[in-house]
């Protein structure tokens, strides 16, 4: 079975014809109008759902979803997670990146010097910012996300590639 991606939580109900309100975990709200199916996660269960309405209702999301048609039936799925397979996220812009692909690179300088494994993304104001871990010996360096830092990425290979402003290793 693929991998999937939680892209929201159930918090509660909308309405009486089996409206949920969720909240996003998405940088781009926008993106449950573009949502034909997904897949309700609750106590370890999962079922396909498919989309029958969704709108953005502030910072939330409201969806009503194929056989939820009462607002009892939607109490019934409040804590659940909404998730896509993988494969149905939506393309990002060039050199952008989810998280789970971030997470897990080994990092790597310039000159070849191993740093360690990218374990944590910290969401700053103004850049995200990469926690590596060396295992080795435990040292944890924190990376700017900068294109002035990060040189390059190869997802194939697992391979970050950074050129660190001197003083900060």
């Amino acid at each position: 079975m693929e991998q999937s991606v939680a892209i929201g939580k159930v918090v509660t109900t909308h309405g009486v014809k089996g409206g949920m309100k969720v909240q996003p975990l998405s940088d781009n709200p926008e993106r449950i109008k573009e949502l034909i199916r997904v897949f309700v996660e609750k106590d370890g269960h999962s079922a396909a759902r498919d989309v029958v309405e969704a709108f953005v209702h502030g910072r939330a999301w409201v969806i009503r979803l194929e056989g939820i048609d009462s607002c009892d039936a939607a109490r019934e799925l409040v804590g659940a997670m909404l998730t896509i397979p993988i494969s149905e996220r939506l393309p990002l812009p060039e050199n952008s990146y989810y998280l789970d692909q971030i997470i897990g690179l080994d990092v790597y300088t310039v000159d070849g010097t191993y740093l360690g494994s990218i374990i944590n993304v910290l969401e700053t104001g103004s850049n995200d910012v990469y926690v590596v871990e060396n295992k080795a010996d435990g040292r944890q360096v924190l990376i700017p996300a900068l294109k002035a830092v990060v040189k390059s990425i190869d997802l194939d290979t697992g391979r970050m590639e950074v050129d660190p402003p001197e003083g900060l290793l």
